[in-house]
C-alpha cells in the first residue's frame, strides 16, 4: 500500500496510513481459515476499532505514532517540556545535574490520565535549562517507595565507570554537532540477502567495537561479500551486555557502548552510500526486568507497561511481558518503531520473539503440528497479534519501502500476508525450521540423510507468504550450542585448517557439506537469505560474552570467564587469510551471493524439483533458468549423469563448490559445454549430461 501524502495548513506534508480493508481475502487465499472465521473476524474487528479510536481521539496514526514529540523531553524556543506517563506515582519531580538533584526544585503536575508534566523555561541568557549531555532522572513517590528512574522515552543513556545502573542523558546536541544524512535510502531489493551483525563483537580484537569502526571496517566487507542488507542486533540500550541486546532497558536510546547517536547515524548513512539496506533487530516482545534503569515497576506498580501477575513475567527469559491492549503501551511501541525509521533512517525491522508475543504460552514447551486450532484458540494473545497488525500497518503506510521480518517459529497462518487482506502484515517470516532441521541432520551421519526430507523442509512454506531462510544464525553461534562448521569438523578446525598442512577426512567432508548446506538453503528455502557474521567462512569460535561467576536461584553455581572478551569477537582475519582453508569457504559464500545478485534465483517465479534420488543421494532443481545439481553421496561420483531442464540450449557451469578457489578438488571442467537433447527426463522436456562428483553442488546456466 503506497503512502498517502497531504498538505497540512502549515505547508508540511502529512503522512496518512491508508484505511483498513475488509480483511476478507485471507479466506480466498486459504479456505481452511473459514473454520476459524469467528476468531479471525474478532481479531480484525478489534484492529479496526483501535484504528477508528486512534483516528477519532488521537488525530490519526501519523500523530499517534509520534509520541516522542509529546512524551519525554521536547525543546521549544521558550524552553523544555518533559512529560511522563506514570499513573501509579503519587508525586514526581525531575532531577539531574542541572538542578543538583534537588527533588524539590522541579516538581511535576499530573493530569487525569496519569501523565506528569513540567515546563522549564530557558535560562536568562537564552541557553537551555538542561545542558546537553547532562544526567537526568525522574524521582517518584510510588506504591513501592521513592525511586529514581531513567525517563521512559530517554534518547540516550550511559553507564558511568564503576556504576551498575545506567544514567539517563539529556541529548540535544547543537546543530553543528548533529549528523546530517547525505545519501538516499536504497530501494527495497527483490531478493533480500541479509548479513546479521552485532556491532560490539564485530572486531577481530577482544574488545567492544564501535559504530565508527563498524562503519569503516565491516560495512565494506559486507558489500564485497555480496549481501544487500545488514541487520544489526543490540541497537536498543540494554544494561546487560550478555543479553545479546534482547533485555532492553531504554527503548528509544541507541546503545552507548558503541558510541553516540550521531555515530550510529553516520554508520547507517555509509551503508546507504554502499547500497545496503539497514535492518534493526527490534525488541517489542518483552523488556528487561531491571527496575533501576528499565521500565519494570516504573511507576511503582506491577501493571504499568506490563501484564500483572505471572502473565506479565516471562518465566524462561526472566523479563517482563507488555500489555499490548493498553492504550499508552500501544502508543509507546508504535512511536518506538516510528522513531528508529524517522530519526535514524533504518530501512526496516526484524521483530524479535513474535511467537512469544502471539501466544500466552510464548511457544514454549509447545510443539506446533500445523493444526489450525493451535493458532486460533484461547492461547492466542489477540491483543499482541493486533499490535503486530498495527505496527505493520504504520510502517508500510508511512514508509512503503520499509521491510518487516517477523521471527515466528509457530507457522501462524496469515503472518506474512498484508493487513489489508486480513493478515498480520509482515513482509517475511523468518523460516526457523530450516536451521533446526540441519542441526537434527548433523547430529547423525550424512549417509543416513533423506533427500526428500531435506527438500520438504526447505520448500514447506505457506502459499504467498514470503520467508527469509538461513542455515544458521547467531543462535547456533552462542556458547553451549554449535555452528554448522563445528558440528562438521569439531576440534579438527584448530589444527588442520592451514593449507601447508595435510587435511583430514573430517575437514574435507566438513568444508564440502558446509558449502552445500548453504547453497541448497539459499536455493530452495525462501525469498530471502540470512547469515550471521563470520559463519560464512565457518568461524571456529563460539560466542561467550564477558561474565563473572553467578549463583542461580536454584543454588546452582555457574563459573564465569573472568569477564573475558576473547570469545566475544569475530575473527574476520581467518576468512581473509589465503593460507587458511577458511578463505575458500568465504570465497564460496561470496560467489553464491553474487550469483544470486546476477540471476535473482531466490525470487524467481519458476521453481521445479525434478529429482530427489535416495540411493544416488542426488537433488536436482530449477530456479529461473538455472539448474542446480547436488550430490550428497559421500563416495560416489557419477559420469554422464542426466539432469532434466525446461529450457533447451547449451549450458555451462556458473558456480562449482568443488573449484580449487573454494577449497575443493577441482574435478569439474568449467569450460565444458553441455548441450541439451529433446530426451525427456524426470518429467522435464529437455535434459543434458553432467559429471557430478561426490559431495559437490554445481549450478548450470543456459548460455543462449
Amino acid at each position: 500500500m503506497s503512502k498517502v501524502d497531504k498538505e497540512s495548513c502549515t505547508g508540511e506534508r502529512l503522512r496518512v496510513v491508508p484505511q483498513p480493508g475488509n480483511g476478507q481475502q485471507i479466506y480466498e487465499i486459504d479456505p481452511m481459515l473459514r473454520d476459524f472465521k469467528y476468531h479471525l473476524e474478532y481479531r480484525y474487528s478489534l484492529y479496526r476499532r483501535i484504528r477508528s479510536d486512534i483516528d477519532q481521539h488521537e488525530g490519526g496514526m501519523d500523530a499517534f505514532s509520534r509520541g516522542y514529540e509529546k512524551f519525554g523531553f521536547n525543546r521549544s524556543a521558550e524552553g523544555i517540556t518533559y512529560r511522563e506517563w506514570a499513573p501509579g506515582a503519587h508525586s514526581a519531580a525531575l532531577v539531574g545535574d542541572f538542578n543538583n538533584w534537588d527533588p524539590n526544585a522541579d516538581r511535576m503536575s499530573k493530569d487525569d490520565l496519569g501523565i506528569w508534566e513540567i515546563f522549564l523555561p530557558n535560562n536568562a541568557d537564552g541557553s537551555p535549562p538542561i545542558p546537553h549531555g547532562s544526567r537526568v532522572k525522574v524521582r517518584m513517590d510510588t506504591p513501592s517507595g521513592i525511586k529514581d528512574s531513567i525517563p521512559a522515552w530517554i534518547k540516550y543513556s550511559v553507564q558511568a565507570p564503576g556504576d551498575i545502573p545506567y544514567n539517563g542523558i539529556y541529548y540535544d546536541p547543537p546543530e553543528e554537532e548533529k549528523y546530517v544524512f547525505k545519501h538516499p535510502q536504497p530501494k527495497r531489493p527483490k531478493s533480500l540477502r541479509i548479513y546479521e551483525t552485532h556491532v560490539g563483537m564485530s572486531s577481530p580484537e577482544p574488545k567492544i567495537n564501535t559504530y565508527a569502526n563498524f562503519r569503516d571496517e565491516v560495512l565494506p566487507r559486507i558489500k564485497k561479500l555480496g549481501y544487500n542488507a545488514v541487520q544489526i542486533m543490540a541497537v536498543q540500550e540494554h544494561s546487560y551486555y550478555g543479553s545479546f541486546g534482547y533485555h532492553v532497558t531504554n527503548f528509544f536510546a541507541p546503545s552507548s557502548r558503541f558510541g553516540t547517536p550521531e555515530d550510529l547515524k553516520s554508520l547507517i548513512d555509509r551503508a546507504h552510500e554502499l547500497g545496503l539496506l539497514v535492518l534493526m533487530d527490534v525488541v517489542h516482545s518483552h523488556a528487561s526486568s531491571n527496575t533501576l534503569d528499565g521500565l519494570n515497576g516504573f511507576d511503582g506498580t506491577d501493571t504499568h507497561y506490563f501484564h500483572g501477575g505471572s502473565r506479565g513475567h516471562h518465566w524462561m527469559w526472566d523479563s517482563r511481558v507488555f500489555n499490548y491492549g493498553n492504550w499508552e503501551v500501544i502508543r509507546f511501541l508504535l512511536s518506538n518503531a516510528r522513531w528508529w525509521l524517522e530519526e535514524y533512517k533504518f530501512d526496516g525491522f526484524r521483530f524479535d520473539g513474535a511467537t512469544s508475543m502471539m501466544y500466552t504460552h510464548h511457544g514454549l514447551q509447545m510443539v506446533f503440528t500445523g493444526n489450525y486450532n493451535e493458532y486460533f484458540g484461547f492461547a492466542t494473545d489477540v491483543d499482541a497479534v493486533v499490535y503486530l497488525m498495527l505496527v505493520n500497518d504504520l510502517i508500510h503506510g508511512i514508509y512503503p519501502e520499509a521491510v518487516t521480518i517477523g521471527e515466528d517459529v509457530s507457522g501462524m497462518p496469515t503472518f506474512a500476508l498484508p493487513v489489508q487482506v486480513g493478515g498480520v502484515g509482515f513482509d517475511y517470516r523468518l523460516h526457523m525450521a530450516v536451521a533446526d532441521k540441519w542441526i537434527e541432520l548433523l547430529k547423525g551421519s550424512d549417509e543416513s540423510w533423506k533427500m526428500g526430507d531435506i527438500v520438504h523442509t526447505l520448500t514447506n512454506r505457506r502459499w504467498l507468504e514470503k520467508c527469509v531462510t538461513y542455515a544458521e544464525s547467531h543462535d547456533q553461534a552462542l556458547v553451549g550450542d554449535k555452528t554448522i562448521a563445528f558440528w562438521l569438523m569439531d576440534k579438527d578446525m584448530y589444527d588442520f585448517m592451514a593449507l601447508d598442512r595435510p587435511s583430514t577426512p573430517n575437514i574435507d567432508r566438513g568444508i564440502a557439506l558446509h558449502k552445500m548446506i548453504r547453497l541448497i538453503t539459499m536455493g530452495l528455502g525462501g525469498e530471502g537469505y540470512l547469515n550471521f557474521m563470520g559463519n560464512e567462512f565457518g568461524h571456529p569460535e563460539w560466542i561467550d560474552f564477558p561474565r563473572g561467576p553467578q549463583v542461580l536461584p536454584s543454588g546452582k553455581f555457574i563459573p564465569g570467564n573472568n569477564n573475558s572478551y576473547d570469545k566475544c569477537r569475530r575473527r574476520f582475519d581467518l576468512g581473509d587469510a589465503e593460507y587458511l582453508r577458511y578463505h575458500g569457504m568465504q570465497q564460496f559464500d561470496q560467489a553464491m551471493q553474487h550469483l544470486e545478485e546476477k540471476y535473482g534465483f531466490m525470487t524467481s517465479d519458476h521453481q521445479y524439483v525434478s529429482r530427489k534420488h535416495e540411493e544416488d543421494k542426488i537433488i536436482v532443481f530449477e530456479k529461473g533458468n538455472l539448474v542446480f545439481v547436488f550430490n550428497f553421496h559421500w563416495s560416489n561420483s557419477y559420469f554422464d549423469y542426466r539432469v532434466g531442464c525446461l529450457k533447451p540450449g547449451m549450458y555451462k557451469v556458473v558456480l562449482d563448490s568443488d573449484a580449487g578457489l573454494f577449497g575443493g578438488f577441482g574435478r569439474i571442467h568449467h569450460t565444458a559445454e553441455h548441450f541439451t537433447s529433446d530426451c525427456q527426463h524426470d518429467n522435464r522436456p529437455h535434459s543434458f549430461s553432467v559429471y557430478t562428483p561426490s559431495r559437490t553442488c554445481v549450478v548450470y546456466a543456459p548460455m543462449n
